[in-house]
């Protein structure tokens, strides 16, 4: 009975893990505002080495339209001004030989409903990742030796629940971020 436990508290852990995985995948998606967590997972090239550009510079958002990027060291600019341009964000970064200013435009209608697209899809692979650690958990369970079938089976239901309830979670990411992005 304990090793059942044991099993639901690791799949609860990875749904848990799973679902703020989502959470920071939809934070990268830009909701018309300026948002640091937009440029998070850019890699600036640092003297030869591919470094995260929040730890090469300090990103900030002074407005709703705004994102400042100032690097730790003037020689960085070109290279911050690179990756921002090559990571194919739709910004244009400009540097005023300190920081680089991105000016974050106002979201047309169709790109609106293309982002609120790829909120879905990144949703979905929450929801995949869920199933998937709800069949392995299923899967363990069954594979557990001196328990009772119907132990297995009140477990099986278990993880069932814990799966529908993420699933709400979920669609409730979903929700709100569909909210922000539409929202003009």
């Amino acid at each position: 009975m304990e090793e059942i436990e044991l099993y639901l508290e690791d799949a609860k852990d990875l749904m848990t893990k799973a679902i703020v995985h989502c959470g920071n995948e939809l934070a990268k998606i830009r909701a018309g505002k300026a948002n640091p967590a937009m440029l998070d997972g850019l890699q600036v090239s640092y003297y030869g080495a591919n470094s995260p550009l929040n730890q090469v510079a300090s990103v900030t958002t002074p407005d709703a339209r705004t994102i400042f990027v100032k690097p730790w060291e003037k020689g960085m600019i070109q290279e911050i001004e690179k990756a921002i341009m090559n990571a194919n964000l739709g910004l244009n970064p400009q540097n005023d030989g300190i920081q680089v200013i991105i000016n974050v435009p106002m979201l047309t209608e169709e790109r609106r409903k293309l982002l609120v697209k790829q909120a879905g899809q990144e949703c979905e692979h929450g929801k995949v990742s869920i199933r998937n650690i709800r069949k392995d958990t299923n899967e363990q369970l069954k594979k557990i030796k001196g328990v009772s079938e119907d132990d297995v089976k009140n477990a099986e239901d278990k993880v069932q629940k814990m799966t529908d309830e993420f699933i709400v979670k979920i669609d409730a990411l979903m929700k709100k971020k569909e909210a922000e992005i539409m929202t003009v």
